[in-house]
């Protein structure tokens, strides 16, 4: 139990530092269980790694609150209309990711949970970042929720079913998106962890209604156990993250992301990992 314990820890640790930045947090997850596998059984271990997310994310529930809720204390009824008018562009633009993952859910499950798929995405999505920071940089660009179109939501929206695919990083897919739609880096950062909410909330409640009663009392302590330490370290990694993208470009995880994908093409194929 105090090993299962342990694991419970650093997996967390893992996600509650890589749910934000666009490295892939399902990703690593998957790497590091490769390594320090938390269970045999492949539908708890995928169910974990899914379901520690959303305690992540509610980490930026609680960061921003004054931002995400209108009937919090001291908003001004103008900030309150912009705070529910930003809720309509959420759910408009979770909507495709809804459709798509009630529709391949068991596919990406069986096919796409594996290292080789992630190492590729890590790689493929790490050029694409440095690419998009190496381009002509526009001037100005949409530094607002207010100023998106619902058509420029959507399209954000559609950008985030690309991380379906175990690597991708749903923040990675989301900013790239929303910086190509006109969105500035901290806005679609932004937008990124907004979006995250109901997406993510949507895709726990989809495994807990597959799971049913699939798991034992000590796999469910242990999600549980996951959930709140994922919370407490994301929590702690929001700042930072948004301090330093204000000051800094993406290139960086542009470049850990192929470095880490090399790495892991080269364990699969000399065998240390499967």
């Amino acid at each position: 139990m105090f090993t299962g314990i342990i694991k419970v820890f650093i997996l967390s640790l893992v996600e509650g530092l890589t749910e934000f930045i666009p490295v892939s947090s399902t990703g690593h997850m998957i790497i590091v269980d490769q390594f320090l596998q938390l269970s045999k059984n492949e539908e708890f271990a995928n169910a974990f790694k899914i379901i520690i997310q959303l305690g992540a994310i509610l980490s930026v529930v609680v960061y921003y609150w004054k931002r995400i809720f209108p009937f919090a204390k001291g908003l001004s009824q103008s900030q309150r209309m912009d705070i529910v008018q930003m809720w309509v562009k959420i759910v408009i633009a979770v909507l495709p990711a809804i459709v798509l993952g009630l529709l391949f859910d068991d596919i990406i499950d069986k096919v796409l949970f594996n290292s080789v798929v992630v190492a590729i995405m890590l790689v493929i999505y790490g050029v694409i970042l440095i690419w998009l920071e190496s381009r002509e940089k526009k001037k100005g660009g949409i530094t607002s929720i207010t100023q998106m179109s619902v058509k420029t939501a959507i399209g954000v929206g559609l950008f985030q079913c690309l991380a379906m695919i175990p690597g991708t990083s749903r923040s990675a897919a989301t900013i790239i998106g929303g910086v190509l739609l006109g969105l500035n880096r901290v806005l679609a950062t932004e937008f990124s962890f907004f979006l995250a909410i109901p997406t993510m909330l949507g895709a726990t409640l989809l495994k807990l209604v597959k799971l049913g009663t699939a798991l034992s009392g000590y796999e469910w302590f242990l999600i549980a156990l996951g959930f709140v330490l994922s919370f407490v370290f994301a929590y702690a990694v929001i700042k930072v993250f948004m301090d330093y993208i204000k000051k800094h470009d993406f290139k960086v995880f542009g470049y850990y992301r192929i470095i880490l994908g090399i790495i892991v093409l080269v364990l699969y194929f000399m065998g240390a990992i499967k």
